[in-house]
C-alpha cells in the first residue's frame, strides 16, 4: 500500500511539474491542480495509513496511540482542498481575462505552438 501511494505521489508531482512548465494556460492550471493533489496525498500519508482506526481517543484511561488515526492531517487536507479549489477558480478567471486582453493563451505572449 505504501509503495503504491509513494508512486502515485511521485507520478502526480512529476506530471504536475511538467504541465506547469508548458506555455499554454490550460496546461498550467492542470499542472497546479496535479501538484495540489500530490501535496494533499503527501500530507494525508504523513498521518499514518490506517483504514480501521478511529480518529478520536475515548475517555477510558490510558490508551495506545498507535491504535488511532491522527485527525490533524485529515483536517489539513480538507482545508487544502477548499483552498486549492478557490485558487484554481481565481487563476482561471485571471487567465481568461489575460487571454481576452492579449488575444492569446500562451503564458509568454508569443504566437505558435512550442
Amino acid at each position: 500500500m505504501e509503495i503504491v501511494l509513494a508512486l502515485a505521489i511521485g507520478a502526480l508531482t512529476a506530471s504536475g511539474l511538467w504541465l506547469l512548465l508548458r506555455p499554454r494556460t490550460f496546461q498550467v492550471v492542470l499542472g497546479l491542480s496535479l501538484l495540489s493533489y500530490a501535496v494533499n496525498l503527501f500530507i494525508l500519508a504523513a498521518g499514518r495509513l490506517r483504514t480501521d482506526a478511529p480518529p478520536i481517543v475515548g475517555r477510558d484511561g490510558p490508551v495506545d496511540p498507535s491504535l488511532y488515526a491522527d485527525p490533524v492531517p485529515q483536517a489539513l487536507v480538507l482545508t487544502a482542498i477548499v483552498i486549492s479549489f478557490a485558487t484554481t477558480a481565481l487563476l482561471l478567471v485571471v487567465l481568461l481575462a489575460s487571454r481576452g486582453l492579449t488575444g492569446t493563451d500562451h503564458v509568454d505572449g508569443e504566437e505558435g505552438d512550442q
